[in-house]
């Protein structure tokens, strides 16, 4: 792995926090997969999972509009949240789910969350405790 790789997910994980932070809407921001479980290639795509309050905000409209995230490639549906993918100038692919706070469910976990947290999942931001709450749960702690 490239020491620029590894600076520009850096910068692209610290842009989205200040970001989500910024918005009242944010539940919570997760990293998933291969960059979460510290798997990652040059290769692998940076998988993010934002919760909200109101999914509906997130369009591609909306989406499109935030630049550093860079161009859209496609959408798709994975049941209870909405993909969305990018590609950077330098070649990353950058995903975005976008879901309701209810994903991170606990009473129980639901088992697509479940599969996607216990592959790898590191809270980037969490102000309502909901990702601690469902990574823990997720570990069998809970």
């Amino acid at each position: 792995m490239s020491a620029r790789r590894h600076q520009e997910v850096a910068a692209l994980l610290d842009r989205a926090v200040a970001w989500a932070s910024a918005r009242p809407d944010v539940a919570g921001l997760l990293l998933v997969g291969s960059w979460a479980a510290d798997a990652a290639r040059e290769d692998s795509d940076v998988d993010r999972v934002l919760l909200t309050d109101d999914p509906s905000l997130y369009d591609a409209e909306a989406l499109v509009g935030e630049r550093v995230l860079g161009t859209f490639v496609t959408t798709r549906r994975w049941g209870p949240v909405t993909e969305w993918r990018f590609v950077r100038e330098s070649g990353l692919e950058v995903e975005l789910c976008v879901g309701h706070r209810d994903w991170a469910g606990t009473s129980p976990v639901d088992p697509g969350t479940r599969r996607v947290v216990s592959d790898g999942a590191r809270s980037l931001y969490d102000p309502r405790g909901l990702i601690a709450a469902v990574i823990d749960a997720c570990a069998g702690q809970v």
